[in-house]
């Protein structure tokens, strides 16, 4: 089975610290590498995760504030240095073109990747192919800013206990899922008796904005949430002062929006115990969990 995992690489805000680098998250999805928001030294990151910087496969950006950008450059440049072969698509509001290029060509050097722009105007799809669907929520943080949604394509799962009871076996399956039904022994079996759809699981990040309704949005029924929560809440009146949110305010938004599990993450350098963001969030949503540097969360199929 592929690997399917949350790494978290950095998980501090506008200020590392000791412990904990600028924000930036890897979500390793079957045979793609999915890096969210590359802080300052994430490729060094990777080194201490022991991943291969190699796996990424798509680069999201939500917005060009420096703590969720300035390793874009390096990462681009280390794929080029180990000679990535496969496409490298990048998504980033289209407000920060600019910004986006100067990341990208900071420095000198000759580019041998193949990077595919994905500029966002606005809410709604950004890209669908054959594995995934990617969508764009609207954030409320004072610049523009996006959260992002990824759901893996629904897919046909057969119940092999039915099969077997149906005396539906090699060939005669491929047959039964083309044509919908197939007649055993003079039994007409439809597709429908012997499999369901799995539904595709889903994963969002927000980061970086006050409570909105893009935050609910995107997170509408994920399977993993990876949510922003600057302060705790005894800090609520920094947290709207700089369109952040708290603990408590996350785990609202996990529960409106029907998630199964919530990941915070981006905390403010002035807190040591995270363990405090768990407890304040709980209360609210209890799968919730904090993040941390080099931790690692599965992301297990759902049935």
């Amino acid at each position: 089975m592929s690997v399917r995992d949350l790494i978290i690489l950095g998980c501090s805000s506008q200020q590392p610290t000791r412990k904990r680098n600028h924000g930036a998250y890897l979500l390793r999805w079957n045979d793609e590498g999915f890096l969210f928001d590359p802080g300052e030294g994430t490729q060094r990151q990777f080194i201490f995760a022991n991943v291969a910087p190699t796996c990424v496969t798509r680069i999201f950006v939500s917005h060009f504030h420096g703590d969720h950008c300035l390793g874009l450059g390096s990462m681009l440049m280390r794929l080029n240095l180990d000679k990535v072969t496969h496409l490298i698509h990048c998504y980033y509001p289209a407000s920060g073109q600019v910004y986006f290029d100067r990341l990208r060509y900071g420095t000198m050097y000759h580019e041998n990747i193949q990077v595919i722009c994905h500029p966002v105007h606005k809410t709604g799809l950004v890209e669908e192919d054959e594995k995934f669907r990617i969508e764009a929520f609207a954030l409320d943080h004072g610049v523009e800013n996006f959260a992002w949604r990824i759901k893996e394509k629904d897919s046909l799962k057969f119940d092999k206990q039915k099969l077997k009871e149906k005396g539906v076996h090699g060939e005669m399956v491929r047959m039964l899922e083309r044509d919908k039904k197939i007649t055993v022994n003079g039994q007409v079996i439809t597709l429908d008796e012997v499999s369901h759809i799995r539904h595709g699981d889903v994963f969002s990040i927000v980061i970086d904005t006050l409570p909105c309704p893009g935050a609910i949005d995107a997170a509408k029924n994920a399977t993993l949430l990876l949510c922003e929560s600057t302060y705790l809440d005894e800090h609520a009146h920094l947290a709207k002062e700089y369109s952040h949110m708290t603990a408590k305010q996350a785990a609202e938004i996990a529960n409106k929006a029907g998630a199964k599990e919530l990941i915070l993450t981006h905390f403010s350098a002035r807190y040591q115990d995270l363990d405090a963001f768990e407890k304040e969030a709980r209360v609210i949503f209890p799968r919730t969990f904090a993040a941390d540097d080099l931790k690692v969360f599965p992301f297990p199929k759902t049935p």
